[in-house]
């Protein structure tokens, strides 16, 4: 009810013209003609890759680094588990807000600290790093939290074995660890490029796509022409183009993650 039917009937409506008052109009590929051929559509589709990949290489590499110094039982590491999984509970409109405020250009504490006068979110080079960052933050709580259930899993035995051998940290990090955390790896970085390219409430309050569209993702764009444009039909079109991409890339991922498990 709440998921299979409304996917037919988004599909459906991609092929209409409606503006959630008038009689709807069949307009067959019309949609996915006009959103194609729309002149900012590769800025937007640019920007959703940038943002998605990036965020996804960070959000991946760094709870890993993070999870393996935890692995170690160092002291205090149950609360650091708390600490850094914090930020992934809360709610974004809430962390959109606060960064906001930490990276206004006249009263935020970044440029207080670093002695700055940067217009972090209002300047078409800074805004999607600072989003990018923002986004990472939030996520290393939960991606540390899967690495260490990957962690779990390895056989104590196999790193006494590698010790005895002689084996140092580096080797038995890339030679024992990274091998075995493979199936765990695949699956946070494809639960992570699928969240990445569905990015929207950081967006909408921190930059509402702009300055000039830097920032201006496809999901911002699919709310923008349903609920500012009245354009249902293009909304769902360019709905389901987000699909398709989300679709290749994660049999791409699959295709290239050897792990007969997966």
């Amino acid at each position: 009810m709440f998921i299979i039917i409304p996917i037919f009937c988004s599909f459906a409506l991609s092929f209409t013209e409606w503006d959630l008052l008038n009689d709807i109009k069949f307009v067959g590929f019309a949609n996915y003609k006009a959103v194609l051929s729309q002149g900012e559509f590769l800025q937007i589709l640019i920007n959703t890759f940038v943002y998605a990949i990036s965020t996804t290489v960070f959000a991946v590499i760094i709870p890993l680094v993070i999870a393996s110094a935890l692995n170690t039982k160092i002291r205090g590491s149950e609360a650091f588990k708390t600490i850094y999984f914090l930020p992934f509970i809360t709610p974004a409109v809430v962390i959109a807000i606060v960064w906001g405020w930490i990276f206004d250009p006249n009263i935020g504490v970044v440029n207080t600290l670093l002695k700055t006068h940067y217009t972090w979110l209002f300047s078409t080079h800074l805004a999607m790093p600072v989003l990018i960052f923002v986004s990472v933050w939030k996520l290393i709580g939960y991606n540390v939290v899967l690495f260490l259930t990957g962690f779990s899993t390895i056989d104590n035995s196999l790193y006494e074995a590698a010790k005895i051998d002689g084996a140092g940290v580096k080797e038995t990090f890339f030679k024992i660890t990274l091998p075995l955390l493979k199936p765990t790896t695949y699956f946070v970085m494809l639960v992570t490029l699928i969240s990445s390219f569905q990015i929207f409430d950081l967006i909408y309050v921190m930059t509402e796509g702009g300055p000039q569209d830097s920032t201006n993702v496809i999901v911002y764009s699919i709310y923008k022409y349903a609920f500012e444009y009245f354009d249902v039909g293009k909304s769902c079109a360019l709905a389901y183009i987000l699909f398709l991409i989300i679709f290749i890339l994660a049999i791409l991922q699959k295709k290239l993650n050897k792990n007969k498990s997966f």
